[in-house]
């Protein structure tokens, strides 16, 4: 029998960037790694986390990475939407009932499906660890225990991307990511200088970034499409809906959403419009697993793979791995999931190994893994924040 939930704790907490990850994004002219415009320095991200519990003891974990210049919004906004609003649809009910939950707050708060998407993906931990079963055993099953994955690069020098390309294939890694948007010549002699070092074996895909208007979009597409590529990121910005239309029915490399997806509906309009040949979920995104979940499906159905991507911490990584193992028939497409190299700590006791190339799902009830109290508390930028039913 499922427990109700009877506490909700909140944490912001900020976590720095490891030194690999500053020192390759150093090579960047913005010191981003990436062509989006911010202008204030990115040396540590911001992250939400959330604790349920029960009655008895048991915990459910979920985490939301948040950056204001993708997500608009901050961890302490989130925080008090929790406390102010959407906690109390929460407390009393039982995990287990993620459907129910996520319908009481979609009808008594508009949108804010990021904020409702963490406490969904506790919800399930919760549940999972009421049962004494994986997360992903309330998903439909684990298809394997390993998650191949993506490798991420940074935009950097030809030379610098393609070394760093390397040693990611050297690490067992199949495919790659690559950050592109300086130019479309700049995009095509990147793109060239990996494919001549890593082979034709590699799968190769890009993420401009909301780096261009159509025109020069189109030009880089066309620039580093005889070197094979898996799918390309946000080429265009938010708002240009008309403009993912006209390109991507002008190029066959599958044009894909990340700073532009925050629910089922963004993917469902361009998806039909056809301004999208894939789907890019971040599980907290769309409404959590709940909504990644429904978001997959909808894409497979429609006849498109979804590529699961985000810079994780411990939480966030299990969440991503426990979807993708449960979709993976259906995925298409190696994740992405940065955190192993991205952040100096995880904030949990112990962390998915990753080995040839590959995320190890280490088995156990939940996620597997236990956050560390002690050093969240070292990370919080603010006191935590309590609700009891």
């Amino acid at each position: 029998m499922s427990a109700p939930v009877v506490e909700i704790e909140l944490f912001e907490a900020r976590v720095p960037l490891s030194p690999i990850a500053r020192s390759a994004m150093s090579e960047s002219d913005n010191g981003l790694g990436m062509a989006i415009p911010a202008e204030d320095p990115w040396e540590a991200a911001d992250f939400l986390l959330v604790r349920l519990a029960d009655e008895d003891g048991h915990e459910g974990w979920g985490e939301s990475y948040v950056w204001l210049p993708e997500t608009g919004t901050s961890q302490r906004q989130m925080a008090m939407a929790i406390r102010d609003h959407l906690g109390r649809y929460v407390l009393g009910a039982r995990p287990i009932d993620v459907r129910a939950i996520a319908a009481r707050m979609d009808r008594n708060v508009a949108r804010n499906e990021m904020v409702k998407g963490v406490l969904d993906i506790a919800c399930h931990e919760l549940a999972a660890r009421q049962l004494g079963c994986p997360v992903h055993d309330l998903l439909g099953g684990a298809a394997l225990d390993r998650v191949p994955l993506c490798g991420l690069l940074p935009l950097a020098s030809p030379e610098t991307v393609a070394a760093l390309a390397a040693g990611y294939v050297r690490s067992g890694y199949r495919t790659l990511r690559l950050k592109l948007g300086t130019s479309p010549e700049a995009d095509r002699d990147l793109v060239a200088a990996v494919r001549a070092e890593v082979g034709a074996g590699i799968r190769l895909r890009v993420d401009y970034n909301q780096a261009y208007r159509a025109p020069a979009s189109l030009r880089s597409l066309a620039a580093i499409e005889p070197f094979g590529i898996d799918a390309a990121e946000q080429p265009l910005p938010i708002g240009d809906v008309l403009g993912m239309v006209e390109v991507q029915r002008r190029t066959p490399i599958p044009l894909f959403l990340h700073e532009g997806f925050f629910s089922l509906a963004d993917v469902v309009a361009l998806l039909e419009m056809g301004g999208i040949g894939a789907v890019g979920v971040n599980a907290e995104r769309p409404g959590g697993i709940t909504g990644a979940l429904r978001t997959i499906d909808y894409a497979a159905a429609r006849g498109v793979g979804t590529i699961l991507h985000n810079q994780p911490l411990g939480i966030g990584t299990a969440t991503q791995a426990h979807v993708a193992v449960a979709r993976w028939d259906v995925l298409g497409h190696h994740p992405e999931s940065a955190g192993d190299v991205m952040f100096e700590h995880h904030l949990t006791t112990e962390r998915y190994a990753v080995a040839d190339g590959c995320l190890v799902l280490p088995g156990g009830p939940g996620w597997g893994i236990t956050v560390d109290r002690d050093a969240l508390d070292d990370h919080l930028i603010a006191p935590a924040t309590s609700m009891r039913a």
